[in-house]
């Protein structure tokens, strides 16, 4: 029950409703919202509230939703229900276009191929709801885009339209001709156009040449100075033209009664389209709406129940937004008293005049009314409704004069339809209880009533001044006292309220404010006695005190919020960073294990080579016993150790790394420093030390280069220096450098033995080899990039720079690598490890490159 009928106009709803028309698109839609009901069912206002809610997901995610062609052709299709009546064209392509629109819908709303929605009750609204996609096609082979009767409707129809732009053509033609000779002539201006009268061709004359151009004068300009004149030539043609288009009207209307036939047996169902089409209209008005008012879709429990948080007025909220203020928002709680839990029922507001009590009745009011009328409420997402069957007002001045009631009269007799209807389900909204009579004998009243009220266990939202209204809270369970707020230092309202204490009126304070002389104030207050102004202003000085603590319980509140966001920030900072530990270790893990693979195999290629080449046995031994350990060091790394563990297993391998880097740096050295005291020996000291190998060598041996292939030949012995001749080009070198090597096999081809045959050949290929080496040396360049090469690439370029290196005899050369993880770096030097002539290597200066550059010393 909703009491009294003028309940929406008090509470604003009609307010609502008009917002609520403007959004919507359509007259179908508009001419739904005076139908919006209050309903009393939970899962009914469930249903409206979700299907709203589904709807502004569709506004918030921008979702393009087919709004165009709502026409509202109820009217026509009612009258065509009569047999012989038809639709107009105009009216078809309106019937057409929101079939189309209907069907846009429906799909719209469909499932995907699971059989899920993600609008599951506006896919409900859809349900059973014909398209008539066999009808707007129907249609389309009538009407064209633009709506006009194709020529095509029908084969008459087409020959009609046919003959009538022939002889169009034919009148346009004649016309020509007398327009060119009546310009001729003089009798028609250089500028004159056919035009209409009547539906019939003219020719404008101007009134002193009429009577030279026989015809028939249909029209005269407004000052008679010209005369519209249809030729006699083509009076005729213009009959049959007229004619023609009557035909033509015949045909149409024939077509459309034949169609408007077979839209007939479907009208029933396309009403049914009309009425889906205006449900989704209020639909999507009601989404547009709680975007407008920031509301929401809150908990609604199946019981009489308000436990809001954050609710401000919409109303109110907009209308302060325009001035560029805020609402102060309403919390505030209304339920069955349960034990240890608590609770209250009615709440008795008090506090001065203009102060927010009406405003907090009628928020309570309308938010109440609009969720259970289907509506999105602005309130916090938190908050939880419930349903009541009975929401009773009174407020205002009810007086009149017609039926002989005062202001008092009007609250009485609200009062008795209150208690003849009110119980645990209903809702009562009563503004200033017991006022507009003797305030002694009112307060009785009021407190009689509260108290009937009270026994039914109605919930309730009671504005009031009087004390006695305020002290039946503290006696009664169930009941409690609210105060709306009052700054008495600004002497201004704050529009908040707090439950739990009664609130003061202020009447001394906003008297002496508004200059009220100062004997009247104490007068006063004799009169009414000191007692109960000390004691109103005890009450003041509790509710500032409750407000200054409530206010310091807030920020305590919101300083463990903030403290709890830094704490949940800084978990997950430190969990990202030990996730981001954990992928480091891995791929330093993979890198090393990558590095081991790369280095086994680069290795025992290199080993392979050796071998291949009759190296010495110590060298091949001592780089499988460096491969073996730093295989050991990365198999030591067990898979399922710690992060800690693998980490400091990683650190340990760097670290032995360095090491044996300064040991076969410190071994370098100390190479260099012995080689340069030996050269300072006699010759005879130096040829005593020779080594067995080294003593079979002899002017005329055929040697290589120790890790190299090419072969030459001794051409002198000078001590350890020996001079050796390869391809052709002389160069000096240490003995212990060479090995001796197979001469190349001399196969002679037929073409080499001609050449031998021809004098001076070998001198000429002698010079022609020379000539090659000579243009290598002066191409060489003593740096090499490999930067962005793979670990095989790298090696292999740096192998044959230095083969071209030591051919040269270039003493030092720099290999750019850069930094990067190291591994490009390691492989390198691990095979300038193995090359017997590289005497050194070491990283570049800071300077000029620091780590990513190796500088290579040859001997």
């Amino acid at each position: 029950m909703i009491y009294p009928s003028s309940f929406e106009t008090k509470i604003g709803f009609d307010a609502v409703r008009r917002e609520l028309e403007r959004h919507c698109v359509s007259a179908l839609g508009t001419a739904n919202v005076p139908r919006l009901r209050f309903s009393t069912r939970r899962d009914e206002v469930i249903r409206w509230l979700e299907e709203t809610n589904e709807f502004l997901s569709i506004v918030q995610t921008g979702r393009e939703f087919p709004l165009s062609y709502y026409f509202d052709l109820r009217v026509v299709l009612k009258e065509v229900s009569t047999p012989g009546t038809f639709l107009s064209a105009e009216r078809l392509f309106d019937l057409q276009r929101l079939l189309v629109t209907v069907s846009q819908v429906v799909r719209f709303f469909a499932s995907d191929g699971d059989g899920n929605s993600p609008y599951p009750r506006l896919r409900e609204l859809t349900s059973g709801m014909q398209a008539f996609p066999e009808l707007s096609s129907a249609i389309g082979h009538v009407l064209d885009k633009a709506g006009n009767i194709k020529d095509t409707a029908s084969p008459h129809l087409h020959e009609l339209r046919v003959s009538i732009a022939r002889v169009t053509s034919s009148i346009n033609g004649t016309l020509r001709r007398i327009i060119a000779q009546g310009k001729q002539d003089g009798i028609l201006d250089n500028d004159v156009q056919p035009s209409l009268r009547d539906g019939r061709l003219v020719l404008p004359v101007s009134a002193m040449n009429k009577r030279k151009l026989h015809g028939i004068v249909h029209d005269e300009s407004a000052t008679g100075k010209t005369v519209f004149i249809e030729p006699a030539e083509v009076v005729e043609a213009n009959n049959r033209i007229r004619a023609l288009e009557a035909e033509e009207r015949r045909e149409i209307i024939r077509i459309l009664t034949v169609f408007s036939d077979e839209v007939r047996p479907h009208v029933k169902e396309i009403l049914d389209s009309y009425q889906f089409m205006a449900q989704i209209d209020l639909i999507r008005a009601k989404a547009e709406l709680a975007r407008t008012f920031k509301a929401i879709e809150p908990k609604v429990e199946d019981r009489p129940y308000i436990d809001w948080i954050i609710a401000v007025h919409p109303l109110l909220a907009l209308s302060l937004e325009k001035q560029g203020k805020q609402v102060v928002p309403l919390d505030i709680t209304l339920k069955v008293p349960s034990g240890a839990e608590g609770g209250a029922s009615l709440l008795i507001i008090s506090g001065p005049n203009a102060g927010g009590k009406s405003v907090c009745l009628k928020t309570v009011g309308l938010l109440q009314y609009m969720l259970q009328c289907g509506l999105s409420v602005p309130m916090g997402d938190r908050s939880v409704c419930g349903i009541f069957e009975n929401i009773m007002i009174d407020i205002g001045d009810e007086q009149s004069i017609e039926d002989d009631l005062s202001t008092y009269s009007s609250h009485l007799l609200n009062m008795k339809q209150m208690i003849r209807h009110s119980n645990a389900h209903t809702l009562l909204l009563i503004d200033e209880f017991g006022g507009g009579t003797e305030p002694m004998i009112g307060g009785a009243i009021a407190e009689a009533v509260l108290k009937q009220f009270w026994q039914k266990q109605a919930f309730g939202v009671i504005t009031t001044h009087y004390q006695n209204l305020k002290h039946f809270a503290d006696g009664h369970e169930g009941v409690v006292n609210g105060a709306m707020l009052y700054d008495r230092h600004e002497m201004r309202p704050l529009f908040q309220l707090s439950i739990g204490q009664p609130g003061s009126s202020f009447a001394i304070e906003i008297a002496r404010k508004t200059g009220l002389p100062e004997e009247v104030i104490n007068d006063a207050s004799d009169i009414v006695g000191r007692e109960y102004i000390q004691s109103d202003k005890y009450l003041q000085d509790i509710v500032r005190d409750k407000r200054y603590w409530e206010g310091k319980r807030q920020t305590i509140h919101q300083h463990e919020k903030s403290l709890e966001g830094r704490i949940q920030k800084y978990e997950t900072s430190i969990e990202e960073i030990e996730q981001e530990r954990k992928a480091i270790l891995r791929r330093a893990k993979e890198q090393a294990e990558e590095l081991l693979r790369e280095s086994n195999r680069k290795i025992e290629n290199a080993i392979r080579e050796i071998r291949e080449q009759q190296a010495e046995r110590e060298a091949t031994r001592r780089i499988r016993e460096e491969l073996d350990a730093f295989k050991e060091e990365v198999d030591d790394i067990d898979a399922k150790a710690s992060d800690d563990a693998i980490e400091r297993k990683m650190r340990q391998i760097e670290e032995r790394r360095k090491r044996k880097e300064e040991r076969r740096r410190e071994k370098s050295e100390m190479k260099n420093e012995s080689t340069g005291d030996r050269d300072t020996a006699s010759k005879s000291d130096q040829i005593s030390h020779f080594s067995p190998l080294n003593s079979q060598l002899n002017p005329g041996s055929t040697v290589r280069i120790k890790g190299l292939t090419t072969v030459g030949e001794i051409e002198s012995i000078d001590g350890k220096m020996a001079t050796v001749i390869f391809g052709g080009m002389r160069t000096k070198m240490r003995l212990d450098r060479l090995e001796a090597a197979q001469p190349p096999k001399a196969e002679k081809t037929k073409t080499e033995e001609r050449n031998e045959a021809i004098a001076g050949s070998y001198g000429q290929l002698s010079r022609a080899t020379r000539d090659a080496i000579d243009t290598r040396k002066l191409n060489f360049r003593q740096d090499l990039d490999v930067r962005g090469m793979r670990g095989d690439e790298a090696i292999q370029a740096v192998t044959y720079f230095i083969d071209d290196a030591i051919l040269v005899g270039m003493s030092r050369v720099r290999i750019l690598h850069g930094t990067g993880s190291g591994i490009l770096r390691q492989l390198i030097r691990q095979y300038l490890g193995t090359v017997p002539a590289v005497s050194h290597y070491r990283d570049e200066h800071v300077q000029f490159g620091g780590a990513g550059i190796t500088v290579v010393d040859i001997d």
